[in-house]
């Protein structure tokens, strides 16, 4: 036992002098940090030889670049109009195709613009049917984009059935209103 002793106060030895050596050991003579009040502070300004980052203009003009992308989608959207159906149809009536066809040609203005279909019921009906109403809906006002020579890579459609009436109202005019496909830049 008196061995075990022995080893176990050696190896403690070992660790508590490694422990010293770590703490004390490498300490460099001569240099020692500053104290609080011991720091000069400088300006970036003042640093010699050294330009002077402008982070304002950097800013600025990030996101001067991300406002503009956003003024032009914006103004792209405005210029985008919904599209009406008849009363339980999806078919693309003939004023219809009309607006299609002005909606393309915005939206050939824009090379590499994205545009999502959302389309919308009124609420008569159940909201499985109203979705799948809305659904075929904006399907056809997809093929028809995409007959007129837009890539199917740039279109992509969503059924709200009745879920996002554009008029909350219960007569048949606000019934036409919400039978409609919405167009969203998705991607300018």
């Amino acid at each position: 036992m008196t061995n075990e002793k022995a080893g176990q106060r050696i190896v403690v030895g070992l660790v508590i002098m490694m422990a010293l050596f770590g703490f004390f050991g490498c300490a460099k003579r001569g240099q020692v940090p500053p104290g609080p009040d011991e720091v000069e502070v400088v300006g970036i300004e003042e640093v010699p030889g050294q330009a002077v980052p402008s982070v304002e203009g950097d800013m600025g003009e990030g996101l001067t670049e991300e406002s503009m992308r956003a003024q032009a989608r914006q103004e792209l959207q405005d210029r985008l109009e919904d599209i009406h159906f008849d009363f339980d149809k999806y078919n693309i009536r003939p004023d219809a195709r009309l607006i299609l066809k002005r909606n393309y040609s915005v939206l050939e203005e824009a090379p590499g613009a994205e545009v999502f279909i959302e389309g919308h019921c009124d609420d008569r009906g159940t909201v499985e049917y109203n979705l799948a109403l809305g659904q075929r809906r904006a399907n056809a006002a997809r093929d028809y984009l995409i007959s007129l020579g837009m890539g199917s890579a740039q279109v992509s459609t969503v059924s709200y059935g009745e879920e996002r009436p554009l008029d909350p109202r219960e007569n048949e005019e606000a019934w036409a209103k919400n039978r409609r496909c919405h167009f969203v830049i998705l991607k300018r």
